[in-house]
């Protein structure tokens, strides 16, 4: 057991080193001087070369990757370029928004999923179960960057139920949520009509059939209670995936969370922000997905050993 925790510790480790290298040398050849955002055009070469001196950016890249690492070793993600106060700072003033939405579009799926799939299931072959599962590909089909204007023009704009962008009440967060959650509500309904379909042509559930139980607490106290454990894997694992996937539509609704700022710091060549923020969206991806690694081993001793008996 030691040896597998270990192992997927390393493995965990090493992939988030090869992200931070990878983002970093990526961010470092776009096109474009962090410079010159920020003195402009205009300014003289030797202010210019100065301020490049001053930040560090007149280094080689190896240089610059090999400071960079030794300070994320102290866990120090360096200063903003632009805003001259430091990432760790900025990403805590940005991550709880992020949070708030991921945990929203969740719900968000949860809530759409759970009765979509449930009835797909029990309707199998019907007009409800083809429809169920349209409205699943629909959901999957239709990107972040057009639902969401499409929200706010009919929602906001036309109704004017809700804002039309920014964090300033509670009812700011509904159409982000739908927009982040609806494709992953698609995923999460096929997932568990197909979970509970297998389910319920066990023979545990013929025989609570046979003896007289009601449909309801069949579903409820014998098919759903084994049908969950690929669904809330899909969830753990799809968590990260909204974090991430979180970019988009925080940009949409000027949603003020980790999706923006990195946004905003690409476009102002902030470098160290950058990097902060794809090293907070891959750790939190990659530390649910080892998390996720490390429970299935436990329940399951032939993923341990890799399927030997």
């Amino acid at each position: 057991m030691i040896d597998f925790l270990i192992s997927r510790l390393l493995s965990a480790l090493l992939v988030i080193v090869g992200v931070v290298c990878l983002v970093f040398l990526l961010i470092h050849l776009i096109p474009g001087d962090p410079v010159d955002v920020m003195l402009g055009e205009s300014a003289r070469a030797a202010d210019r070369e100065a301020l490049r001196h001053a930040m560090g950016l007149d280094q080689s890249i190896v240089s610059q990757l090999a400071h960079y690492l030794t300070g994320l070793l102290q866990f120090d993600l360096g200063d903003s370029l632009y805003a001259k106060q430091s990432v760790v700072g900025l990403l805590v003033e940005r991550i709880p928004a992020t949070l708030q939405l991921a945990f929203a579009a969740l719900l968000c799926a949860f809530v759409i999923a759970l009765p979509l799939g449930i009835l797909a299931a029990l309707k199998r072959g019907t007009i409800w179960d083809w429809g169920a599962m349209s409205f699943s590909t629909l959901g999957i089909s239709i990107p972040n960057f057009w639902l969401g204007p499409m929200l706010i023009l009919f929602f906001s704009l036309w109704l004017g139920w809700t804002p039309v962008s920014g964090r300033e009440s509670s009812t700011s967060l509904v159409l982000p949520a739908i927009t982040l959650g609806t494709g992953f509500a698609a995923i999460l309904a096929r997932m568990i009509r197909s979970s509970l379909l297998e389910v319920l042509g066990e023979d545990y559930v013929r025989t609570a059939r046979a003896k007289g139980l009601g449909e309801p607490h069949v579903l409820w106290r014998h098919a759903m209670r084994n049908a969950w454990l690929p669904v809330i894997t899909l969830i753990g694992l799809q968590l990260g995936a909204l974090l991430g996937g979180a970019v988009v539509t925080e940009v949409v609704f000027d949603w003020p969370g980790i999706g923006t700022l990195m946004i905003d710091s690409i476009q102002r060549r902030d470098y160290p922000v950058v990097q902060g923020c794809v090293l907070f969206v891959s750790l939190t991806y990659v530390l649910i997905n080892t998390v996720t690694d490390i429970a299935y081993g436990l329940v399951d001793p032939r993923i341990r050993y890799g399927g030997r008996p």
